[in-house]
């Protein structure tokens, strides 16, 4: 009975965390979105729904120890899904980003079914062919899905509460950053949970987790399904931000993308997503910016980004190996180590 009690009072106190970040992200997001201009709150829209994936991903990479290279024809499914359901069936948004996240969660049954029992390069590879497979039905089935052209809706009405002089570019950031807000809540929960704890000990030695009573086909399924459900909610997010599904959006490159900045923001981390989805928006931003800065040749200008993206990237991975969170780690506990040692020699 004791050990009941201490488990439920370890929920409600995770609970209770978990509710306590939403409640100051979104003070702090909306207080930040107050002050930015149409542009910026388009690039605090697009963080947010890639906060919405990469935090799925972060969760079957860095937790579960899978790797997925098809994230990318997921966030296809949800954003087909809201567009689909939104211009052709209208429906109410919450309603559609719902059906995103369910319908995505279900094209990720067989596929994690698949994945589970694939190791390594065939786990990548077998994602991968998901990835470049998926947005071609676009073209295979043009009446439905628009062709190259893609599919588009009307964009989101702010409430009238809010008043007619509210900018759309800021509702659509607000849109997108509860989206993000739930993906925290949901997955801070589960991280900390059982589940949280099986996916690791699974990711850790399936052998000695298989004989500890863990099914661990089962775990690694359930890992898939609710990356992809994240994924799905992460690309319907981005059909409402931009308007829009198109195959042109869901390239191999955004898969790859995708588990980069998941690398790059620290594996098995909330936290660690966040800072991956800063740096897939403002990365680019910025290298295009210094690519414009040089006096040179449109060819050279036009590839310099990529090249200076990539130095900047294989820098971050030489100065931080456990990604961006986990240098933060590091920088804090040498400061908690300094100041004791100041307060030991005082």
């Amino acid at each position: 009975m004791r050990r009941l009690g201490g488990s439920a009072a370890l929920r409600r106190s995770t609970l209770l965390r978990s509710l306590g970040l939403v409640a100051a992200g979104a003070v702090v997001l909306a207080l930040v979105s107050e002050g930015l201009g149409a542009y910026d709150n388009l690039e605090l829209a697009t963080g947010a729904y890639y906060f919405a994936v990469l935090a799925g991903l972060t969760v079957l990479v860095g937790v579960s120890g899978q790797i997925s290279l098809g994230h990318g024809g997921l966030m296809a499914v949800g954003a087909y899904t809201v567009v689909l359901l939104i211009g052709n069936e209208q429906w109410a948004l919450v309603p559609a980003l719902a059906a995103a996240v369910v319908v995505t969660s279900l094209v990720g049954i067989p596929v994690g079914a698949a994945a589970s029992r694939l190791r390594g390069p065939y786990l990548a590879g077998a994602t991968l062919a998901f990835a470049v497979g998926l947005p071609a039905l676009a073209d295979k089935f043009p009446a439905t899905f628009g062709g190259e052209n893609g599919l588009t809706i009307n964009p989101p009405t702010p409430p009238s509460f809010l008043g007619a002089s509210f900018e759309l570019e800021r509702w659509e950031a607000w849109i997108a950053c509860a989206g993000a807000l739930i993906v925290l809540f949901v997955l801070y929960n589960l991280l900390h949970s059982g589940f949280g704890r099986a996916l690791r000990a699974v990711r850790d030695d399936e052998i000695a987790a298989s004989l500890c009573g863990l099914r661990v086909g089962r775990a690694q399924t359930l890992a898939f399904i609710l990356s992809a459900g994240c994924a799905g909610l992460g690309g319907g997010l981005l059909a409402v931000v931009l308007q829009l599904a198109t195959p042109g959006a869901f390239p191999l490159e955004l898969s790859l993308t995708l588990l980069t900045g998941v690398v790059l923001g620290g594996l098995g981390s909330l936290a660690g997503a966040i800072w991956g989805a800063a740096v897939l928006v403002l990365l680019p931003s910025w290298t295009n910016d210094l690519a414009h800065s040089f006096s040179l040749s449109a060819n050279v200008e036009n590839n310099l980004p990529f090249a200076i993206y990539g130095l900047v990237l294989i820098g971050a991975m030489l100065v931080w190996p456990s990604g961006i969170q986990g240098g933060v780690r590091e920088l804090g506990g040498r400061l908690r180590r300094l100041r004791a040692h100041r307060v030991a020699e005082r």
